[in-house]
């Protein structure tokens, strides 16, 4: 009797064992994109423009650390199209990574592709948006990555949680306009608006009706999810008569950081904490406006706003009184833009530890900034008749065009692109200084990668120069987190300025805003193998050659190795 006894409680352990399992298990979570032009009207104007799944912005995909995304996505638009899933690490799984050219061909009009990838050691606030020319000024969404079931965040937990999606809006195609920029090689044309939610706000014409609200209830405490999906700005965010409470920055837990203001480059996300006042009433700002570091470069210079609405339950709607509008800095405020910048920590806990590398084996140094090209009788649009570019190192980066970088890495392909993008910029120069020489300004142009070692420490100090103009750059590494060490203004010093870096508890990100006229120090572990593009998040400096890739060797095992291409990839 007690063999049988043991046995069925045995049994039952088991039973109990496998079920707690499987609720902790992680799930394959299935959805459909389809790409294509709709009707859309904002500023008294009515045009077509390319959304997904007729949302603008797309649809906000939810995932826990842990799960398996399968995206199929149809490109019923009249452009190539791919998918990219910003801050995603995808390990071994570079073939979901979506920059055109890069990781896979596009997907051209007509065709289809299944992303497939796990989230793997991540929770907070990414998101995706297309790769491809000018696309994600329209096609871009949320990509919110819950805790594991049986865990929670590292701060209160919210009572809800909402995402503020800032973005650019023209009048104009957006593919007309840097199509109009690349023929004439002039700067394109500003944007018209800014957004919040797919939004301008009221201070735009025939914008107040549409205005994004959210409703925020007595002692209510809400998380903001912050994404800067603008296509070229940097922007200020702030909440009028509220402080805000930082804790991620790019899905990576931040030590708490009171603030008035947040600064975000285009790709970088900052969730914060906003509690409601108790016995508060009335109408607030949310709104958010250019940082334009450049001087003399025209930007867009108006303001979003979207209101956030105090609210009573169980009571209607209160009155519509003029919301209370928040004093935002100036467009040229680097001090704040820093101050911001330089109070972020890693949260470096037991459970959210960091792991930065103590030395290195790749000490690279790239400079970073813009050029121009002459052409044919001063023919072009660009200052003097010159053609605008932009370059890494002076190489200004051509991609692909009837293969991807992968794909010819992978397969052996010849006359793809050259390995041996510098380490360091062919000529050392005064970066920062007022008046560089001319000599200087035209880079060359190529498809040139930089071949890392499996597991590799690698440093990279990111030098800003005052070729043509100096300005912040929001440098994003696809395929990696890195930690910012160090950052500063003028030329970096690699005798005195490592002395200054934080190996404790630097931020992690996947974005860095170099400092106009400064300089960034990231470090990671090269432990992710494939293609991994790095560029400037500007669009149009990505367009102007503002980008290399890392081509980083498979590890010694099975699950360091990249995976082989799944069968519909597309076809060049």
């Amino acid at each position: 009797m007690m063999r049988i006894g043991s046995a069925r409680i045995l049994a039952l352990v088991v039973c109990l064992t496998f079920l707690a399992g499987t609720a902790l298990a992680e799930d394959i979570l299935r959805h459909t994109f389809v790409i294509e032009a709709k009707p859309a009207t904002r500023l008294c104007k009515t045009h077509n423009i390319i959304m997904v799944n007729g949302q603008f912005p797309g649809p906000t995909l939810h995932v826990r650390n842990g799960d398996t995304l399968v995206v199929k996505v149809y490109n019923r638009a009249q452009y190539n199209a791919t998918i990219h899933w910003h801050g995603v690490r995808q390990f071994r799984t570079g073939w979901a990574d979506g920059p055109e050219f890069i990781t896979q061909c596009p997907i051209r009009p007509g065709g289809s592709y299944t992303y497939r990838f796990t989230i793997t050691g991540q929770e907070g606030t990414l998101w995706w948006h297309a790769h491809s020319s000018w696309l994600r000024a329209s096609v871009y969404g949320a990509l919110i990555i819950h805790p594991r079931l049986g865990t929670t965040y590292p701060f209160t937990l919210p009572h809800r949680e909402t995402p503020i999606m800032l973005g650019e809006w023209w009048n104009r195609n957006p593919i007309d306009v840097v199509n109009q920029a690349t023929r004439t090689g002039a700067a394109p044309n500003v944007s018209d608006a800014f957004t919040i939610n797919g939004q301008p706000g009221d201070l735009y014409p025939c914008s107040s009706r549409d205005t994004f609200r959210l409703p925020i209830y007595d002692d209510e405490i809400h998380l903001l999810r912050i994404v800067n999906s603008a296509l070229n700005q940097e922007l200020f965010f702030s909440v009028a008569n509220h402080k805000l409470t930082v804790v991620a920055v790019d899905a990576s837990y931040t030590k708490p950081f009171r603030t008035k203001y947040v600064m975000l480059g285009p790709g970088q996300t900052t969730d914060v904490i906003l509690r409601a006042a108790r016995h508060r009433v009335g109408r607030y700002y949310m709104a958010a406006r250019a940082y334009n570091s450049a001087q003399g470069v025209p930007f867009d210079n108006t303001t979003t706003t979207a209101i956030l609405e105090y609210r009573t339950r169980g009571l209607p709607r209160p009155s519509s009184s003029s919301p209370v509008v928040p004093i935002l800095p100036a467009y040229n405020d680097t001090r704040t833009a820093t101050h911001f910048a330089r109070g972020l920590r890693s949260l470096a806990n037991s459970e959210h530890p960091v792991y930065v590398p103590q030395t290195v084996d790749e000490n690279l140094f790239f400079t970073v900034g813009l050029g121009l090209f002459n052409c044919p009788n001063q023919s072009c649009g660009g200052p003097n008749g010159t053609r605008f570019t932009a370059s890494m190192n002076n190489i200004s980066f051509v991609l692909p065009s009837t293969f991807s970088v992968l794909q010819a890495h992978y397969f052996g392909k010849k006359g793809v692109f050259t390995t041996g993008f510098p380490d360091n910029p062919p000529v050392q120069f005064d970066y920062t200084a007022q008046n560089v020489s001319r000599s200087l300004w035209s880079p060359v142009r190529g498809t040139k990668v930089k071949v890392l070692k499996y597991n590799a420490k690698v440093q990279i100090i990111l030098q800003d120069t005052n070729i043509v103009n100096a300005e912040n750059h929001p440098i994003h590494l696809h395929g990696y987190d890195f930690y910012i060490v160090g950052e500063g203004f003028g030329n970096y010093n690699p005798r005195t300025d490592p002395l200054t870096f934080n190996l404790v508890d630097p931020p992690m990100r996947n974005t860095a805003a170099v400092p106009v006229n400064g300089w960034a120090a990231i470090r990671f572990v090269a432990d992710n193998p494939g293609a991994w593009l790095m560029h400037c998040h500007l669009d149009v400096h990505i367009t102007w050659g503002l980008a290399m890739v890392f081509l980083v060797e498979n590890g010694p095992t099975y699950m360091t190795t990249l995976e082989a291409p799944p069968p519909d990839l597309p076809l060049c």
